[in-house]
């Protein structure tokens, strides 16, 4: 019985993990006693029911910073105190292996108390796995479905957390920024943008892809960068398919900057604010970097009230299948590192390329990759130009199949 019950909780365990590390990453698996210094730097670290027979938890997490790069991430799971006492009873039975240690019972809060300790910041967490002895089709449903609704997903035999390191990051240079700006019938705001947008690091360049308007958009947009010789650096193109996720994976493809960040252009976001995305980037408070319209009072007409409404309906689901806090999904500022798109590109088939807008192919990518997702409070503007490209329900019932998705594909494993 107790290698029955063994054999499936290491199972469900080890899926797990390997959902948690993305492919192609160098992975280490720690021991409860650190002995030697490491001799090359790893991607992950895990650190799997180890932290139950650590006599002293902050220095043996602080000890992992070794073992890690500057962007690496350390994935610890650890028993449940809420299960301490059903452990001991199946030990009691024989169902569980007999502890020859006392060992330490930890919290969800007492783990990331001791990673802020260690100098790590947490990124996710959780709790998994309600039903830790194989029945057929009940523990598939109890484990898959209901641990993962609330109340029962603080119930879980085990907790999860992944963290990164706490630092500062010190640049030789400044990073340079690839501002894209998707431009679908939006020929009155061209030259306002090249004015308005801020000069970032260590060169900006602009990327114009333009979307086969009807209007005179991209012959506006030859002119300006004709126009403007000096300063940032212009570049444009047309793109191949449909859609602003279509334009923007272009724009990302021509990009040579360090920082990638997407602007619409429609210009409701003031541009002056990207400076604020490119500080927090910078300056290690996030890898991820997602505009929120819905912290600041918005112009009168800046927005419709059932895009409001459905505005947070998906940053309340998205919140939940991230396992990070997202007020606003559906904002078209984001900015990431080009190195982290070149892995969420590189992981796509993870998800598959189903989405027109751009904005869900790279939340699923990130939060995939273990990026640590911050949302930044933006100012919304009025249109002062042309008509919207979203339909709203018909958009709407899109997003909705979206969510389905990634419900599926992150949330319910």
């Amino acid at each position: 019985m107790r290698k029955y019950f063994s054999r499936y909780y290491h199972s469900y365990l080890n899926s797990f993990l390997n959902f948690l590390v993305p492919g192609n990453k160098k992975t280490i698996v720690l021991e409860p006693e650190i002995k030697n210094k490491p001799q090359e730097y790893y991607d992950y670290v895990i650190i799997s029911d180890v932290l139950g027979y650590v006599y002293n938890i902050q220095e043996y997490l602080a000890k992992t910073r070794n073992f890690i790069k500057d962007d690496g991430r350390i994935i610890i799971t650890q028993y449940n105190s809420l299960w301490e006492p059903i452990l001991r009873f199946a030990s009691a039975l024989g169902i569980r292996k007999t502890l020859k240690i006392e060992q330490n019972w930890l919290s969800l809060n007492d783990l990331k108390n001791f990673v802020y300790l260690a100098g790590f910041e947490t990124i996710k967490s959780g709790t998994k796995m309600i039903m830790p002895i194989y029945i057929p089709f009940v523990s598939w449903l109890l484990n898959k479905f209901i641990s993962n609704i609330f109340p029962f997903s603080k119930l879980g035999i085990f907790h999860y957390v992944v963290v990164k390191k706490n630092k500062s990051i010190n640049f030789q240079n400044s990073p340079s920024v690839s501002i894209v700006v998707p431009a679908r019938n939006e020929a009155g705001t061209i030259e306002k943008i090249v004015q308005e947008l801020p000069s970032l690091g260590f060169f900006t360049e602009i990327i114009f892809v333009e979307g086969r308007s009807s209007d005179n958009t991209l012959p506006e947009i030859k002119r300006v960068a004709s126009a403007h010789k000096t300063g940032k650096k212009i570049k444009y193109a047309v793109q191949d398919g449909k859609g602003k996720g279509d334009a923007v994976r272009k724009g990302f493809e021509m990009a040579e900057g360090d920082i990638l960040m997407i602007y619409d252009a429609d210009m409701t976001v003031p541009a002056r604010e990207l400076h604020k995305f490119y500080d927090c980037l910078v300056n290690n408070k996030g890898d991820f970097i997602n505009g929120s319209r819905l912290v600041y009072p918005m112009e009168k007409q800046s927005m419709k009230f059932f895009n409001i409404l459905g505005n947070k309906f998906f940053s309340f689901a998205f919140s939940a299948i991230l396992g990070q806090p997202l007020k606003d999904t559906l904002c078209g500022t984001k900015v990431l590192w080009k190195k982290d798109y070149r892995d969420i590109k590189n992981n796509r088939k993870f998800f598959g390329d189903f989405d027109p807008f751009g904005d869900f192919d790279l939340l699923f990518g990130a939060a995939k990759l273990n990026l640590k997702i911050i949302d930044m409070p933006v100012h919304y503007k009025e249109r002062k130009y042309g008509a919207t490209n979203i339909s709203r329900w018909k958009h709407g019932w899109l997003l909705l199949k979206m969510t389905l998705f990634a419900a599926k594909k992150i949330k319910f494993i």
